[in-house]
């Protein structure tokens, strides 16, 4: 599929900032804390230290790599509306660190956000603009990215237009 640069150029610098949520990251360190207090009658408060560290290193690891993903999907689908004419001002974080997402502001006045579960085993894609939303699991959103940027791109920004194809 070959992608077409528009005459309107985009001042997004090329990068989507990290966005981590704290509340994942407070789930994560609760979960380990309640599993590793389950081992003091069997091994000990040395063997629950161990146990705790070992889990939130993993939650911190299984959220780390879910932001990722929805952050390789979140510049996937910018970079391919830009490819297809869309003038991209920039990607924020959507919020002080207490959800996974960044809007993309454009200067046709659509403020998409994009964002989700970050949680590698379970991470899902949610899409929102003027009030509508969509959700998708986040490994297949990234497996069919050309799709979900073309079907989005055609949904937000091509209402009441003749279609283009991305």
């Amino acid at each position: 599929m070959q992608l077409e640069r528009a005459a309107r150029q985009s001042r997004w610098n090329g990068t989507v900032p990290s966005a981590f949520d704290l509340r994942i990251l407070g789930l994560v360190g609760v979960t380990a804390a309640l599993a590793a207090s389950l081992n003091v009658p069997y091994g000990g408060i040395s063997f629950a230290v161990v146990a705790f560290v070992l889990l939130a290193a993993g939650g911190v690891a299984v959220h780390v790599l879910g932001e990722r993903k929805l952050r390789r999907i979140t510049d996937g689908i910018v970079e391919r509306w830009v490819d297809a004419g869309v003038a991209v001002e920039d990607v924020t974080r959507s919020s002080d660190g207490m959800r996974t997402a960044w809007t993309i502001h454009t200067t046709e006045g659509e403020d998409v956000t994009v964002g989700g579960v970050a949680l590698i085993p379970v991470a899902r894609l949610s899409v929102e603009w003027n009030g509508v939303g969509d959700s998708m699991d986040a490994g297949e959103a990234e497996d069919d990215l050309d799709h979900l940027a073309e079907s989005l791109h055609e949904e937000i920004f091509e209402i009441g237009t003749a279609p283009r194809r991305i």
